[in-house]
């Protein structure tokens, strides 16, 4: 299912660069900004702009979807949200290292 632009959810954002962000603000939709899942329990239809006239300048068109979308964005995603996740305790100890190392040495013996 395309991006859902009636959804309270929805937003569009554009930037002076030109670059335009589209997103679910629930971080629902993985494969934002070409779709939304099918069956989003989140949706719900936006109520302040019901009648209003959208002109062109509030967001370019969506680009093109990019090829193999639909052979699993969201998996792959989620494969890498894990890598990170589990380097995350090794940077952090990694930098109490540093952290130690820069301070004065009558500090780094002091009683705990």
């Amino acid at each position: 299912m395309p991006m859902r632009t009636d959804c309270r959810n929805y937003e569009s954002r554009t930037y002076a660069s030109g670059e335009t962000v589209r997103k679910c603000n629930l971080d629902l939709a993985p494969e934002a900004p070409w779709r939304c899942p099918a069956n989003c329990e989140a949706f719900a239809p936006r109520f302040a702009d019901v009648d209003w006239k959208h002109g062109d300048l509030i967001a370019p068109p969506t680009p093109p979807e990019p090829p193999g979308l639909d052979r699993g964005a969201a998996e792959l995603l989620d494969q890498a949200e894990e890598i990170v996740n589990a380097a995350v305790p090794r940077v952090m100890a990694e930098l109490g290292e540093e952290r130690a190392r820069r301070q004065p040495w009558w500090k780094r013996f002091r009683r705990r």
